[in-house]
């Protein structure tokens, strides 16, 4: 069995009403079994100091059959909570004690794989628009993306879902030895101590390490996360090696794409329909890369976009051409905010996108709940 946090799917606990699912210790004992019920603030607290768990299984059943006081409309809402409370186990299992790690990084996939299932193209838009306040380790959030952008295009490909979880959970982990580094370059801008480039250099190769004494011992996983930097023509490292599987190539385009999209403190994001020029150029062609991109499409889900009628909107999904998305458009014509979003299909010449815009540019704040309901809506 595997387990999280409670305090990771606090979200899921209405104070007064039954459980959706069971509440063990540290220990794995049961302390709550489900249909029980955690009184006040002050009993899950002490839940919370004592380590508390639930399991993994009977979560994802408990996320499957959402309680009768909750809308879909309200669940939707809730998802950006959720996957904020998830990149903290996240982070938990990528600085988990080895003992600990291999049991973490399922726990953590399995949750996070559960809100891509509820809502793929919310998915996408959580690697797409930057936080609004900045928070969160640019090292965890960048596992996550990755990963994320990782397995979209693996099920783009028609892999199956055990290659597409491998994925994920490569790309979760492929940085495991320099998560913490990666957060303080985020905000660096002197160039690199020698300290800091050996650690670059030495990653793959120490965080397949630290996988085999979690007890990782998928050959496939480990193998990709040595050689996510190697490069065809034998210049990439830790070994210089021109042998580069396609799981590993999947994972250097992913970490190569999200990382553009994502702002440091010496660049800003870049869009997403810039990222994929690069990549495209970069990849020479390659269809892994080609897939990345078209999973992701040139307006990805949470771009804010203008359409040739004057109407500034969402992007809430792909359309049959990755330059043709629908879109909910928030204003009218005018740039005057609209009570009720109007679905617009691009495709349509008077509906095409003729600009990305910045969140400045809208006329109101959307905050990451409406976004999520917007898009998660079908």
């Amino acid at each position: 069995m595997r387990f999280c946090s409670l305090s990771s799917v606090k979200n899921r606990i209405v104070l007064g009403e039954p459980l959706p699912f069971s509440v063990r210790d540290a220990s794995r004992l049961l302390l709550l079994a489900r249909g029980q019920i955690i009184m006040d603030e002050a009993q899950l607290d002490e839940l919370f100091q004592r380590g508390a768990l639930v399991e993994i299984e009977e979560l994802a059943g408990a996320v499957q059959q959402p309680t009768k006081r909750e809308t879909p409309e309200q669940r939707l809402a809730r998802l950006p909570s959720d996957w904020l409370r998830t990149s903290q186990d996240v982070r938990q299992a990528l600085t988990a004690p080895t003992a600990q790690m291999a049991a973490a990084l399922h726990s953590s996939t399995d949750l996070l794989l559960s809100l891509i299932d509820q809502a793929p193209d919310v998915a996408l838009s959580q690697v797409v628009r930057q936080p609004e306040s900045g928070d969160g380790h640019y090292g965890v959030n960048h596992s996550i993306h990755a990963a994320t952008a990782c397995h979209a295009a693996a099920r783009y490909l028609g892999w199956s879902p055990a290659d597409q979880r491998r994925a994920f959970q490569a790309a979760l982990s492929m940085n495991v030895a320099m998560v913490d580094l990666q957060a303080r370059l985020s905000t660096q801008v002197s160039p690199l101590t020698a300290k800091q480039r050996e650690t670059i250099n030495e990653h793959p190769t120490r965080g397949v390490e630290m996988l085999r004494e979690a007890g990782i011992t998928d050959e496939l996983w480990l193998d990709a996360v040595l050689t996510h930097h190697e490069l065809p023509d034998g210049s990439g490292y830790p070994n210089g090696s021109s042998e580069v599987g396609e799981l590993a190539e999947m994972l250097r385009f992913a970490d190569v794409y999200t990382a553009r999209l994502s702002a440091r403190a010496n660049r800003p994001a870049m869009s997403a329909q810039q990222a994929g020029r690069e990549l495209h150029q970069m990849a020479d062609s390659s269809p892994l890369a080609a897939a990345l991109i078209k999973a992701f499409g040139i307006f990805p889900p949470g771009s804010l976009v203008r359409l040739a009628s004057g109407e500034l909107g969402l992007v809430v999904r792909n359309g049959e051409k990755a330059y043709r998305p629908l879109v909910a458009t928030l204003t009218n014509a005018s740039g005057e905010p609209r009570l009720t979003p109007l679905m617009r299909d691009s495709a349509r010449d008077e509906h095409a996108v003729v600009a990305l815009l910045s969140a400045q540019s809208m006329p109101m704040r959307l905050t990451d709940e409406r976004v999520a309901s917007l898009i998660g809506a079908r």
